[in-house]
């Protein structure tokens, strides 16, 4: 595409923007510059330098104000693009140091630039200004304007305008359309699985012997030289560059890669190498070293026709790949965060060269400033470039390349499984001018991935709070939170290798409009039904606490990906160690373990540890003090005071005086705090170490490799089953499964609800049959809404909450708060399961775990 386009013709109409950079309308008052924009642009991608005058002068025609507006416009334009926004600028544009000052700011961001210029008749920019009473100068501005313009068309390219687009009067800029490009980078609709492969270095044979075990099957030409492989599962192998030089069969190398590539089974990026190499095939002078001597060579007995093949594949290569929903980037030499998705000079050579000083080392090489030991991205960032003695991770960055054509390895990541595969080099094909033994920053880790900072939770800046993005979209959390959230995790939790999980919050049922009752399946039922949730599962709930178990199967898999030493753990919805004893932690522990195994869970799941969510009974197991303290003490003095009252009313009524009124409320209250007193009293009992204990799941969280939120509830459920028929202390839930959009169906869940309520259960739990990830019409569902009996919401609302002055008000009570809540906090279970199952470093797994956490921090009424 020619980047200065007049739009004469239908193809030339559509002009192709970045979707993340900088547009200048370019145009003399009265052009339609602000037509166009409202045109083709959202308001807020549309920085008009009119508007900007207006907010700093309360004029937007005030010339006096310019200087301050466009300060102002400059400084939008710059947050904009910033945050890898579309930034359109709605001014006259027309003089060259307007533009530079508009090129300068999105050359600082490495985004590229567009100018499109809308030339109309001087006669009709006069007439549209004179149409306009805000407009007093004289026709001498368009005219001046005009050969501005003129002038700056030419140069308009050579300024650094990346695209071009000039719209020819009226008819020409009416007809034009605006289409948004991605940038060449993005590639975030590619999901995997992926094979990522180390820097090859023309070791062909290495290469055939890595793809091979990873099970690629090669397709080869006539005179059986490999031209392709084909993975038979549909994976897609990426390289991260430095195909060619020192190895000793670069085009060999080469003509695989390009018919993998050609044939849609591989993503390539380019080397530095491949960048020099470019240079030489296009006849540009570059001293050929570093092994460009032997890939000139060996191209040397190529065809010229495959060496314009050649040509065009490394030409055509971007500097850097944004693979699966942005959560992999794949660079040569690495890319910090800032510049993910950006295209400038400055971009491609840090992909291509890494951040270098300057200066070279005691064996001539650039020395290179540690980006990754700094790096806290949310995407994994995987490359080569500088050799290792072997690939791991550091912050979630990987350096693949293990010197193969040094006598090392060739090494590949299986992604999104995080496994390495490798294979040893046949011999050594090059002498290394710097001996392997890593990057600096890995030979000098500021701090293992295993440890989190403050910094990487938002607690640093005091007040500050943090946002973590999820699958879901952006969840914040406040800094007052933070610092709360902080304290418990430093002093009361596990051991923060565990905590892959903190259950989220669960959001009651909309208030009930059934007279009597603040909570009914019917308005649960309604609920998921407005929200295009067909069918439902409705769950006993149980009266215990909240219990997270993290199961090892052996020693081996708790040193792996937990706690060397311990076998599990069981851990309350805020972290803490759910037993206060430590033997009878471990007692659990290991009578968990057990039902797992007896039950063929880790065979049938394929893993050697587990995560279940559910509960633990009875509720006094954890909440004793709880019982004794708020629900115990209330009893026993309503106990004591009610028939003292009861007693001097009566003698006051035998005196003639008229207490009936009274009398009947302390009747009524003592009838009360016994319901009240047998609600608690219901759900304690008596435990001697694990007997009498239960443990009730009702989710299979991870498994290694895996998380189950796609998982229906049906099948949560049988695997609970599984386990209590494998172990005494594990209780199985009962359940229905409810088509909300069938009267009848949702009638007779209503009537097993009032079932179990009248004979002393709490209530349940009404979920999406489909899964914790399931969505209705407008995203994400909720996870859950609890449907609570009236007897036992009086340990919540309190003794007398069912009389009808008190039931009246406690309907207005508003559960929108809570229910959005939930809905934070089950964004972030969900991505700290994601960020764990892709075996990603500890501080990202614990930044949305810290931020569910954080949200506990924040008041909300707890009795919703």
């Amino acid at each position: 595409m020619s980047t200065n386009e007049k739009a004469g013709t239908a193809a030339a109409r559509v002009l192709g923007v970045p979707e993340m950079g900088l547009v200048v309308l370019v145009g003399v008052s009265g052009a339609g510059k602000s037509t166009f924009a409202a045109k083709h642009f959202a308001s807020t991608q549309v920085i008009s330098s009119d508007h900007c005058r207006g907010l700093v002068s309360d004029d937007e025609n005030d010339q006096s104000a310019s200087a301050d507006a466009f300060s102002l416009l400059h400084t939008v334009v710059d947050i904009r693009l910033r945050r890898g926004l579309l930034a359109v600028v709605d001014a006259t544009n027309v003089q060259a140091g307007a533009r530079q000052d508009l090129l300068r700011v999105a050359k600082a961001n490495d985004v590229l630039s567009t100018a499109i210029v809308l030339d109309v008749p001087e006669a009709l920019a006069r007439e549209r200004n004179r149409d306009r009473p805000d407009r007093d100068f004289g026709d001498h501005v368009i005219r001046r304007q005009r050969r501005d313009l003129r002038q700056s068309v030419k140069r308009l390219r050579r300024e650094g305008f990346r695209k071009v687009y000039v719209l020819s009067g009226p008819e020409e800029i009416d007809a034009a359309t605006v289409e948004l490009e991605r940038a060449w980078p993005d590639r975030k609709e590619l999901t995997g699985p992926f094979d990522v492969v180390g820097d090859v270095h023309g070791c062909r044979e290495e290469l055939e012997e890595l793809l091979g075990d990873l099970g690629y099957a090669f397709s080869r030409d006539g005179l059986g030289r490999p031209v392709g492989a084909r993975h038979p599962e549909g994976r897609t192998a990426v390289f991260v560059g430095d195909l060619v030089d020192r190895g000793p069969d670069s085009p060999g190398v080469l003509r695989l890669v390009m018919g993998m590539v050609a044939d849609g089974d591989a993503l390539c990026v380019p080397g530095n190498h491949e960048n020099k190499l470019i240079r030489v095939l296009r006849g540009g002078r570059a001293r050929l070293t570093h092994g460009l001597a032997e890939t000139m060579e060996q191209l040397g007995r190529e065809s010229e026709e495959f060496r314009e093949r050649v040509l065009d594949f490394c030409d055509g290569l971007v500097s850097h790949l944004i693979l699966d929903g942005g959560r992999l980037v794949v660079a040569h030499a690495g890319l910090k965060e800032a510049y993910h998705g950006r295209a400038s000079g400055r971009v491609r050579s840090f992909a291509l060269y890494g951040d270098t000083t300057g200066e070279t080392d005691e064996y001539g090489l650039p020395v290179r400033l540690p980006w990754a030991r700094e790096y806290r991205g949310r995407a994994a960032v995987v490359y080569g470039h500088t050799p290792m003695v072997g690939a791991e991770w550091l912050n979630n960055t990987l350096c693949l390349d293990t010197g193969c054509v040094f006598g090392g390895r060739l090494t590949a990541l299986r992604y999104p499984e995080r496994e390495l595969v490798d294979v040893a080099a046949h011999r050594t094909w090059y002498e290394p001018a710097r001996p392997l033994g890593g990057e600096p920053e890995r030979a000098a880790k500021a701090r293992p991935d295993t440890v989190v900072d403050i910094t990487d939770v938002g607690a640093g800046d005091l007040g500050s709070g943090m946002f973590v993005e999820t699958e879901h979209g952006r969840v914040r959390a406040g800094g007052g939170s933070t610092l709360a959230a902080l304290e418990v995790m430093s002093r009361f939790s596990v051991d923060p290798r565990w905590l892959l999980y903190l259950p989220p919050t669960m959001a009651p049922a909309p208030t009930s409009a059934e007279p009597g009752l603040l909570e009914h399946p019917n308005e649960a039922f309604a609920s998921f039904r407005g929200s295009g949730i067909g069918e439902v599962v409705c769950e006993e709930k149980h009266m215990g606490s909240r219990a997270v178990a993290v199961l090892c199967r052996d020693g081996d898999a708790a040193e792996r990906r937990f706690v060397p030493g311990e076998l599990g753990t069981v851990y309350t919805r805020t972290g803490r160690p759910f037993f206060n004893d430590p033997t009878l932690q471990a007692e659990v522990v290991d009578r968990l373990r057990r039902a797992v195994t007896d039950a063929g869970l880790w065979d049938r799941l394929g893993t050697d540890w587990i995560a279940l969510d559910g509960e633990m009974l009875p509720w006094s197991a954890k909440a004793r003090s709880l019982i004794r303290e708020r629900y115990a003490s209330v009893g026993a003095a309503a106990r004591a005071a009610l028939p003292a009252a009861g007693a001097a009313l009566a003698a006051a009524a035998g005196r003639g005086v008229p207490v009936g009124g009274l009398a009947d409320g302390v009747a009524r209250r003592t009838e009360q705090i016994e319901e009240f007193s047998r609600v608690y009293r219901r759900y304690s009992w008596d435990t001697d170490g694990v007997a009498g204990l239960r443990y009730a799941p009702f989710m299979v969280l991870a498994s290694e490799g895996r998380e189950y939120g796609d998982a229906d509830h049906l099948w949560h459920m049988a695997v609970a089953e599984r386990l209590a028929e494998a172990s005494g202390l594990v209780r199985s839930t009962r359940y229905r499964v409810v088509d909300t959009t069938d009267p009848a169906a949702c009638a007779s869940a209503a009537g097993w609800w009032s079932e179990l309520v009248s004979t002393g259960g709490e209530g349940m739990v009404v979920k999406p049959v489909l899964g914790a990830r399931a969505s209705g019409r407008k995203g994400l569902a909720q996870p859950g809404l609890k449907v609570r009996g009236p007897e036992y919401l009086r340990i919540v609302y309190g003794p007398d909450y069912t009389d009808p002055e008190r039931l009246e008000v406690l309907k207005d009570r508003d559960v929108g708060r809570k229910s959005g809540l939930a809905m934070r906090e089950h964004k972030l279970g969900l991505e700290a399961l994601a960020r764990h199952a892709r075996r990603e470093p500890l501080w990202r797994v614990h930044e949305p775990v810290f931020a569910v956490l954080a949200l506990e921090s924040e008041p909300v009424d707890p009795r919703l």
